[in-house]
């Protein structure tokens, strides 16, 4: 490289970092002024109920974002599935003058089921302020109604994390770039989704009918948390999900445990011996062929998870676990290969309701993970093999008379809907260079930039319906209990979150 040319390519990095390092600072400035009215908007999303199933409040959800994009001047719109009582996603565009590339940032508004009755912090759509996180002893708190705000205070609710922290950070992040009058070099499209939590069963259709709005070079997706260190993270892939619903039978009716105990077949027991026969002592999947056509990873991304920092050793104290699966392989290379998960079993009552009978069914919700080059659909008929070998008479509906008759062991599997495949977009793509830069620039210690992540995301949904490329940029703190009782999220992880996207809409990537 001549001198001229190493000269012009320091003055390009001292530009770019400079660009980014001004939106930063701007954006930095502008949440600090505007810090009250954030929290304000942000709690009164989170007290909507957002359970996918609930179609009125969900509706609402939707609603109250498209009213916070009309107030921004985003002129949304809601995109409707043909399904009838179908959550809408909600879109909004901000054009850049004479751009000719685009990208969609994403993130979803529907939240995990709730049981009211284990949130032990707070009711799980009444946010609440805590002075730290509730296991370590946090109080409840009230905001101040003006000055600083604690960064490290936690906010509990529903979606707090997972997802509308995305929503708020995306819409926050364009104030402030707006308020600055920073413009995007890219067409900027936002797009809510409403059903992620359900599997997504109707994202496909929704882009099908509004394929002109939602094209772009690259889909950037706002879920998840960062990384166990607290570092930034950039995610170039998600597994797959599917989840099945197994039922055992018994007897027709409840039976006294006493009067025929070890003559009745106990469907708890029959389904306990099921499950147990499908991994081995280490956590492998015994099921044949579960790990077929597994799409090994490359040099870069196998370079990636050994530059990621090891943590492995502090979540298993965090967490109380003196051992692990996976027969020694650390927890990044096990979520690069396809799981089973029990997520709950039902039989019976315990407690203080618990009753000497023998039940009549026991079922158990599986969670079955994927990664690329497995088939959702495959998997479920893998697992539906490996239950005939066991000697089950496997069944789609309720077991009649007849059958229970003819067969001593029944089985009734159910796939639920909203299944699909896991995602990966290779992590050299000019995009991908563009977006780990964009999220670098936000961060004094380096990000840790992953091929896949643990949980799972409609990003294969995305790519099978539209020529495009999806990554992900989490900003969640990872101690949020997603999914699980009492979610929360930590103050500054919003607040580092709006400065991360706002540098991911202010993205010059060569196409």
């Amino acid at each position: 490289m001549s001198r001229l040319h190493k000269f012009a390519h320091v003055l390009v990095i001292v530009v770019v970092s400079a660009v980014a390092t001004f939106a930063q600072t701007s954006t930095r400035d502008y949440r600090r002024a505007h810090e009250h009215q954030i929290l304000s908007e942000f709690t009164r999303l989170l007290a909507i109920p957002n359970v996918a199933s609930d179609r009125e409040n969900i509706r609402r959800n939707a609603l109250f974002i498209l009213e916070m994009m009309q107030r921004r001047g985003l002129n949304p719109q809601l995109l409707e599935a043909k399904t009838k009582d179908v959550p809408p996603a909600v879109f909004g565009e901000w054009k850049a003058p004479g751009a000719s590339h685009a990208i969609v940032i994403y993130a979803h508004y529907d939240g995990q089921p709730v049981d009211p009755k284990q949130w032990t912090a707070s009711p799980p759509f009444q946010p609440t302020w805590r002075s730290a996180a509730f296991e370590s002893g946090g109080k409840i708190i009230a905001l101040p109604d003006n000055g600083e705000i604690n960064p490290e205070w936690r906010l509990y609710a529903r979606a707090a994390s997972d997802d509308k922290a995305g929503v708020m950070a995306i819409l926050t992040a364009f104030d402030a770039l707006r308020a600055q009058g920073i413009a995007p070099s890219l067409n900027l499209k936002f797009i809510f989704e409403g059903e992620e939590e359900a599997g997504s069963p109707h994202l496909g259709e929704i882009i099908d009918l509004h394929k002109d709005l939602l094209n772009a070079d690259a889909w950037i997706i706002c879920d998840g948390p960062v990384h166990q260190s607290g570092r930034k993270e950039v995610v170039f892939g998600v597994r797959g999900d599917q989840n099945v619903d197994v039922t055992i039978y018994g007897a027709k009716r409840p039976l006294h445990s006493g009067h025929y105990g070890n003559w009745a077949p106990n469907p708890a027991m029959l389904l306990a011996r099921l499950l147990a026969s499908m991994k081995d002592d280490t956590g492998r999947v015994t099921i044949a062929g579960w790990y077929d056509g597994v799409e090994p990873l490359g040099d870069a991304e196998r370079h990636a998870i050994a530059e990621a920092p090891a943590y492995d050793d502090e979540l298993r104290s965090q967490l109380g676990l003196a051992r692990t699966e996976g027969n020694g392989k650390s927890l990044l290379e096990l979520i690069n290969q396809p799981s089973l998960n029990i997520n709950g079993i039902s039989s019976g009552d315990v407690g203080a309701l618990a009753r000497n009978v023998i039940p009549t069914t026991a079922t158990a919700v599986l969670d079955l993970r994927l990664v690329k080059g497995n088939d959702h659909q495959r998997q479920v008929l893998r697992l539906i093999d490996h239950i005939r070998k066991r000697g089950f008479f496997v069944i789609d509906h309720d077991a009649t008379d007849a059958e229970r008759k003819q067969h001593a062991l029944i089985a009734k599997v159910i796939a639920r809907s909203g299944g699909y495949n896991a995602e990966r977009t290779r992590m050299d793509l000019p995009i991908s260079i563009a977006l780990i830069a964009a999220v670098q620039s936000t961060s004094k210690d380096p990000i840790v930039k992953l091929p896949t992540s643990g949980g799972s995301l409609p990003l294969s949904i995305i790519t099978d319906h539209l020529r495009t490329v999806t990554m992900t940029v989490p900003i969640a703190n990872y101690d949020n209990n997603q999914h699980a009782e009492n979610e929360n999220l930590r103050l500054q992880n919003l607040w580092d979150g709006i400065e991360t996207l706002a540098a991911v809409m202010t993205i010059k990537p060569k196409f």
